[in-house]
């Protein structure tokens, strides 16, 4: 009886000493996103996604730029594969004030429809391999890289707001949720990384092409395992589709 009252204790003591030590940041961001889907034929495709943002206080410096291609093969209108590359740029922050920290990121995903008239469904599971430059100190790099893998599971839903659904000069609502998960050696206290939530409109410039908006919430898990962010995101992403196949 006494060993339990004393392991009971010692639960406790631990808990609330892992509550205190727990730190969450509040940071306000923007992201503006830029992407690009062209199909070339039956089974081939170009993968292309821009991206910049801000920092904190919402225009206060950024915080990253991401350049991310790929090549893809559509196995069917609605199931494609894609295989890429990304160049990320971390520009100066807290541990690295005056030098860009660069990550290189190969990448691969599977991507599937589900539409109708009045909905649609896009998800993805993607694996990603980070290679991201080890910093020596404020001023200066290191050699060599820290790496570990990515993997993310994308649910994204649309749904029209009027009665003629995804047509030009109309909008739809949008939910969007993304988890990131960790894996690798080096990955220690942080196998959760960041889960992405995102609730807002898209206007259909045309039957293909769409711009949409809103809110995100940003809640991520730092690699000491005790510290997080909790990011506020009002977010601008273009989607632009083309389709170069001949007409039958």
């Amino acid at each position: 009886m006494l060993r339990l009252i004393i392991s009971s204790i010692a639960f406790i003591v631990l808990v609330s000493t892992a509550s205190a030590q727990k730190q969450t940041d509040h940071l306000e961001q923007v992201w503006g996103g830029y992407f690009n889907q062209t199909r070339f034929n039956k089974h081939w495709g170009l993968w292309v996604d821009l991206h910049l943002r801000t920092r904190k206080d919402f225009f206060t410096d950024f915080s990253q730029s991401i350049s991310r291609f790929g090549l893809t093969y559509y196995l069917s209108d609605k199931i494609k594969l894609t295989g890429g590359y990304a160049y990320i740029n971390i520009f100066p922050a807290d541990n690295h004030a005056n030098v860009s920290v660069p990550e290189h990121r190969p990448w691969q995903q599977l991507q599937w429809h589900t539409n109708s008239s009045k909905l649609r469904i896009m998800q993805w599971i993607r694996l990603e391999e980070r290679f991201r430059h080890k910093i020596k100190n404020n001023n200066e790099l290191a050699d060599g890289y820290n790496f570990n893998y990515r993997v993310r599971y994308n649910f994204f839903l649309s749904f029209p707001l009027g009665k003629r659904p995804f047509e030009k000069n109309t909008l739809s609502a949008v939910i969007n949720d993304e988890l990131h998960i960790n894996a690798g050696k080096e990955i220690t206290y942080n196998t959760f990384d960041q889960n992405r939530f995102f609730i807002g409109f898209a206007y259909h410039v045309n039957a293909h092409d769409n711009l949409q908006f809103g809110y995100m919430n940003v809640y991520q898990q730092l690699a000491s395992g005790n510290r997080y962010r909790l990011i506020h995101v009002p977010r601008v992403f273009y989607f632009h589709n083309l389709d170069l196949r001949k007409s039958r």
